[in-house]
């Protein structure tokens, strides 16, 4: 018989809406910290933020790289989100729908330990999951390499015991699900909190579907109509 399936899921804007719930305060934060401990204006804060988020993947590791910030205090500061619990929504049926599926689940996430576990309490699934690998983990060499790095996803498929084919990465953003794919796992786009920003500058329509993604899908519970495919 064959081993059995392993999900990774992203947890920002895909098992909750965090364009509505977080990101507006994340990015708050990341500007304020970059601001005051670098002594920056505002402007120049914002603007160093996006920039290493474009060139990285994620703003930590450019402050990392080129700044020696400490990881854990950055991510702590920018992840305060007062009031985040009160904001956060999900749907009854597709957490149902994900508590069925068959196989260990994990939720993989760039964002750091402390708010996983305050947003999958306040959504009431942590109990769902078999294990969470936030970013503090990504560390490979004494360096981090969050997603989209394809060694470190490699890594954590040797980690839990099972080959990057029976694997399937379930996310929102598409050049993560490129990576997953290079290295043979298989790839869900989960467009539901992604269609509003489907006409925006460096998106792909989302009625397309690259080679690299496997399924797209809405709703979780569509997971469980059709087990989406591994290589």
């Amino acid at each position: 018989m064959a081993a059995p399936r392993v999900w990774l899921f992203d947890l920002d804007d895909t098992l909750h809406d965090a364009t509505k719930a977080a990101f507006d305060g994340i990015r708050e934060g990341m500007t304020s910290y970059i601001e005051r401990e670098l002594g920056l204006a505002r402007a120049e804060a914002d603007a160093l933020r996006r920039g290493y988020w474009q060139r990285y993947g994620a703003t930590l590791l450019g402050l990392v790289r080129h700044h020696d910030v400490d990881a854990h205090h950055f991510l702590h500061h920018a992840h305060l989100l007062p009031g985040l619990e009160e904001r956060l929504r999900g749907r009854r049926a597709d957490f149902a729908a994900l508590a069925r599926l068959a196989g260990r689940r994990y939720v993989l996430t760039n964002s750091p330990a402390d708010y996983a576990a305050r947003v999958l309490g306040a959504l009431g699934i942590a109990q769902h999951f078999d294990g969470v690998i936030a970013v503090e983990a990504m560390a490979m060499f004494g360096q981090l390499r969050p997603k989209p790095d394809a060694r470190m996803l490699r890594h954590v498929a040797v980690r839990l015991g099972v080959r990057p084919g029976r694997c399937v990465l379930v996310e929102d953003t598409r050049g993560h699900l490129k990576a997953a794919r290079r290295i043979g796992m298989g790839t869900v786009w989960m467009q539901r909190f992604t269609r509003r920003a489907a006409g925006a500058a460096g998106r792909a329509p989302l009625a397309s579907r690259p080679a690299y993604v496997d399924r797209r899908i809405r709703r979780l519970r569509e997971l469980e109509s059709r087990s989406a495919p591994t290589a």
